[in-house]
């Protein structure tokens, strides 16, 4: 309640709220001419804030007191207490609730529970990660228990997969028919490789994990491992594994999917991915497997025959903007060895491409002109010469190939054997939804930061990633249902916090949970809570 002059001299009686460091007018009660008038509009006041919130007076007769009497009461009563913690409880509650709810809390781990819930609060190591669950949470846990349960944690990833399937099941829908794959590199805080373990005849036994390879973090010099992931069209995951760093990403795509088929006796199902999964003995192999599959194409790849005819068909002679936007969502198809090939053509692709493409030009013009080479420029090359010394020119066939493709995507499969009534429309929009597995690593490596990892044990490496596919199965779940990102719904569970006093004279504590008015995860945990709607349930 607030009381304010007016012009007229008077004085106005208000509820107000703050919000955003704003003053809100919540109701005006009255105006005042005199302190009779004032007294019964503060009284007003009270009762319509009272009945607003449901609280009563923190001081019983606030309003009857003088200035001087207000502040001497607020004043003793305060300094007999003192806030001497504060905790995140709210944020651990509301974590826990999708932990429960994925079905996670039937694995009877709460250490996993628990590693999880504080690698979306704020990732760290695993040392690190004890002390906060005990500063944010008053969870305790000793490094014994941490290194003894982490081969527990590791035992469990079957179960924890089984359990995401299921949840993908009861609440989206997922009746296995299509699934999305995609692979990323996580690098070690470290620069030392595993090597493989030899047997007395030399034979190789184990792999070293820990390995030098292709790095999508640019981390060439340090050690990797790489993780093959599997998600629902909403991007949720429902599978992982881990692979040697030096693993060929292409190499990776079989054998998680074969597994991943084996588990759940699968007969048949459609795989979506990019186009470093594509190779002869994949597509053999998917065959055998009796998989169906949509594959992104390097079409740059291509028969500069069949360049030229994807090209004609799709786009023709055409060469002016206005009539090349015409074009825009054509497609075709035309068979190859790697499946059918569908091809599609996208006006704003096209703009992106041909942008590109001149800026290459240009770049390769400029190192031509001061004959000079750079790394990653696309049309530069060496001019054949009988003479030693090196003299570069614009690789021209090249830049015709590229020009031949501009705007041009194509996408292997072989759904239409099996499905007569599909489309190109419906090849296309389904390669379009692997996106979804890139946010997914995007969450893992960025929100969660799955990398660098410090372990060295490979059981707990493994582990490690487990902790990270739960966090990312919470978050996941989250933001699909509050469409707010992990990082905003962290901001929002993280402002309510517990404060411990403790009433100095009597020694007596209690907790008071503040920020919770208005805070709408605090509104929709109490909904799920009390059973109301939950992903359409």
């Amino acid at each position: 309640m607030r009381t304010t002059k007016t012009g007229s001299g008077n004085t106005a009686v208000q509820v107000v709220r703050r919000e955003h460091q704003k003053t809100i007018i919540v109701k005006h009660i009255g105006t005042a001419g005199s302190k009779h008038d004032l007294t019964l509009l503060k009284k007003q006041a009270e009762t319509y804030i009272h009945n607003k919130s449901g609280l009563n007076p923190l001081f019983p007769g606030f309003f009857g007191l003088s200035q001087q009497q207000t502040i001497a009461e607020v004043a003793q009563a305060m300094n007999r207490l003192d806030a001497d913690k504060a905790f995140h409880i709210f944020a651990h509650t509301f974590l826990s609730f999708f932990y429960d709810r994925l079905g996670f809390t039937g694995l009877k781990n709460d250490l996993l529970r628990d590693l999880a819930i504080i690698r979306i609060i704020e990732p760290c190591s695993k040392l690190r990660s004890l002390e906060l669950l005990e500063k944010y949470f008053s969870l305790r846990y000793g490094r014994t228990t941490l290194q003894h349960k982490l081969p527990d944690i590791l035992a469990q990833k079957g179960n924890i997969e089984t359990i995401t399937v299921a949840y993908a099941k009861e609440y989206l829908g997922f009746d296995f028919s299509i699934v999305f794959y995609d692979v990323t590199t996580l690098y070690f805080e470290g620069f030392t490789e595993d090597e493989d373990t030899l047997d007395k005849d030399g034979n190789i036994t184990a792999k070293g994990l820990r390995r030098d390879g292709f790095s999508k973090d640019l981390k060439f010099n340090q050690p990797q491992i790489v993780i093959g992931l599997i998600v629902t069209k909403e991007g949720f995951p429902v599978a992982h594994e881990v692979f040697e760093g030096n693993t060929f990403e292409g190499d990776t795509f079989i054998p998680a999917i074969l597994s991943f088929k084996k588990k759940y006796a699968i007969q048949t199902f459609t795989v979506v991915a990019d186009a470093a999964m594509i190779s002869l003995d994949n597509v053999e192999k998917l065959g055998e497997l009796q998989l169906s599959y949509i594959v992104g194409a390097r079409i740059t790849n291509l028969k500069r025959s069949q360049m030229k005819q994807i090209s004609t068909e799709l786009i023709g002679e055409v060469r002016e903007s206005k009539d090349m936007e015409k074009k825009d969502g054509v497609s075709m198809r035309i068979t190859t060895k790697r499946g059918l090939l569908v091809c599609d053509f996208s006006f704003k692709r096209y703009l992106k491409d041909k942008r590109e493409m001149e800026k290459q030009i240009t770049r390769a013009e400029n190192l031509i002109e001061k004959n000079t080479e750079s790394k990653r420029t696309k049309f530069l090359r060496l001019k054949k010469s009988k003479k030693k010394e090196k003299v570069y020119e614009l690789n021209s066939e090249l830049i015709e190939k590229t020009r031949l493709m501009l705007g041009i995507k194509g996408y292997y499969t072989n759904l239409f054997e099996k499905d007569k009534n599909i489309t190109p429309a419906d090849i296309i929009n389904h390669y379009h939804s692997l996106w979804h597995v890139e946010k997914a690593f995007r969450i893992a490596k960025s929100d969660l930061e799955a990398r660098p990892i410090f372990h060295q044990k490979k059981e707990n490496i493994e582990a490690h990633i487990v902790i990270v596919f739960v966090s990312l199965c919470i978050s996941k779940s989250i933001e699909m249902l509050t469409h707010y990102s992990i990082k905003k719904v962290k901001d929002m569970i993280w402002d309510v916090l517990d404060i411990n006093f403790t009433d100095m004279p009597t020694g007596t504590s209690f907790i008071k949970r503040i920020n919770t008015t208005g805070n709408q995860m605090v509104k929709l945990l109490e909904k799920l809570q009390n059973g109301e709607n939950f992903l359409g349930k």
